[in-house]
């Protein structure tokens, strides 16, 4: 018996949103061998003058990286800035309280902005101050520094330093998971929010038109989710533009098919975040909206032992270098689908991490660099996810997961691209049957399939590694046609789908 197709329907009169392009953002933490033998790596036979190693450079504009968040992360709430700015030479090496790590400050700020504009124009920084273990007047410094022109001791300081021009950093994080026990100046609700508040109004006394984001939950799981949130915006909300969530999601004892259903949780926290900032907004009597800045995200590993166990306080350490599987894969996938499905308030979103560190990309010291299966999914959202969200509503056969009860199988979203050509994204979660999926087209003037492609494998736990590099790619499926304002294909099982129509 033939399994019933899932359907949808694609109208341009129904939308969620355009789509930000910072929801492609990225994250760079000094954490293992994210940065040292990550991005940068003097002496390797692609660094180029400022020691940045440019193999990783052509994968990181390949997958389509914005935004990039730095410099952590649990590292910020424990940085001195200062420690990463002026002659390499004469930079301290210090504790790292964060990872256990001993931090050279061989790359510092002015390191990290000429990575960033390496990439090229479409990627911008997004700078973490430090409300752990400093305050206010550390994070004017770091402004003044980063982008006043000229004429006072700070912004001198970095004309001396050798960058003429302002960073013109527009995008602050003001500070990282302060809720988190586990985090450097931990503090309650009530005392960040005030911290909170007033390191935005005085950065906002140097620049009124910078963007700011507020620490919300560190997950959803945490005990004072959603208490914390409105304790921190009734403080912040006419100071801040966007509240931040940071989500991580694994295989626990083997429950694939809930793993596969990770999205469903992505999407309930983003829904309950942003319930939140309205009930608060509704309170305060006020017109504007606070935004969604989902900058940590990924799939991560943390229940399984680290195949790299390392002694304290050593340089880069290997750790958390997790390689991931056609699954990961696929999973990944489904949580931009979510990040689409709610463009209208998710304006900005950076995978965790960026190279090495749960990453889509890894190396080897003094060795090659390539793509991990994640890799994939974000470089096609990034490449073809650009326009506006429209508004998918799914039917689709179910499956039984323990975590989430019934779940479609089917999880997809439609941008329509400003060429006017239209892109589906669409995961198949059945671990084992194909799905076949049928699209109703109204008010679209499409004339045909460009693509199909997918990333799945008979192996579900096939992976990209040093030796096989190119083991999991996307292929080209062939038989999904366009006619009388329908669309029909099949999508594999487990399968993460790249549809692209013109």
């Amino acid at each position: 018996m033939s399994r019933t197709a899932a359907r949808l329907t694609l109208d341009p009169a129904f939308t969620v949103g355009p789509v930000d392009p910072r929801l492609f953002g990225s994250f760079v933490e000094h954490l293992g061998r994210c940065v040292y033998t990550g991005i940068h790596e003097p002496g390797h036979p692609t660094a180029d003058a400022d020691g940045l190693r440019t193999d990783v450079l052509e994968l990181v504009r390949e997958l389509g990286v914005t935004a990039v968040r730095y410099p952590g992360g649990n590292f910020v709430s424990g940085y001195r800035w200062e420690d990463g700015i002026g002659p390499v030479d004469e930079r301290p090496r210090r504790l790292d309280l964060a990872w256990r790590s001993t931090e050279t400050n061989r790359f510092g700020l002015g390191e990290f902005i000429a990575f960033v504009r390496k990439i090229g124009p479409q990627a911008e920084p997004m700078m973490a101050v430090n409300l752990g273990t400093r305050g206010v007047a550390e994070a004017l410094d770091l402004l003044e520094y980063a982008n006043h022109p000229s004429g006072t001791e700070l912004s001198e300081r970095r004309i001396a330093h050798g960058d003429k021009d302002p960073f013109g950093i527009r995008l602050w994080c003001l500070g990282n998971e302060m809720d988190g026990t586990w985090q450097t100046g931990h503090k309650t609700a009530e005392e960040y929010g005030r911290l909170a508040a007033e390191t935005a109004r005085a950065l906002r006394r140097i620049d009124p038109g910078l963007e700011l984001v507020a620490c919300g939950s560190s997950h959803r799981g945490m005990e004072t989710f959603a208490a914390w949130e409105a304790t921190v915006l009734a403080e912040t909300y006419d100071a801040v533009d966007h509240v931040s969530l940071h989500a991580y999601y694994e295989e626990i004892d083997g429950d694939r098919d809930s793993f596969l259903a990770s999205a469903v949780d992505m999407e309930a926290f983003i829904e309950a975040v942003v319930a939140t900032c309205d009930h608060v907004g509704a309170r305060l009597k006020s017109t504007k909206k606070i935004n969604l800045s989902f900058d940590e995200w990924n799939v991560w590993y943390q229940r399984r032992p680290d195949p790299h166990p390392v002694e304290d306080w050593q340089e880069a350490p290997r750790i958390l270098e997790d390689v991931y599987t056609v699954t990961d894969a696929v999973v990944l996938g489904s949580l931009l689908i979510a990040l689409l499905r709610h463009a209208d308030r998710v304006s900005v979103a950076c995978l965790a991490q960026l190279v090495n560190v749960i990453a889509p990309i890894m190396t080897e010291p003094g060795g090659a660099a390539w793509r991990q299966t994640t890799f994939h999914p974000f470089a096609q959202a990034s490449r073809y996810g650009r326009g506006t969200v429209l508004d998918v509503r799914v039917d689709s056969p179910t499956y039984e997961t323990a975590r989430f009860g019934a779940v479609p199988l089917l999880h997809a979203t439609a941008v329509r691209n400003d060429d006017g050509g239209v892109t589906l994204f669409a995961v198949n979660r059945d671990r084992n049957q194909p799905l076949p999926l049928d699209v109703t087209l109204h008010g679209l003037e499409l004339n045909g399939v460009v693509e199909h492609s997918a990333l799945a494998d008979a192996d579900p736990e096939a992976r990209n590694t040093v030796d096989e590099p190119e083991r999991v790619r996307p292929h080209r499926v062939d038989g999904a046609a366009l006619a009388d304002g329908r669309l029909h294909a099949v999508l594999e099982p487990m399968s993460w789908n790249v549809i692209r129509l013109a």
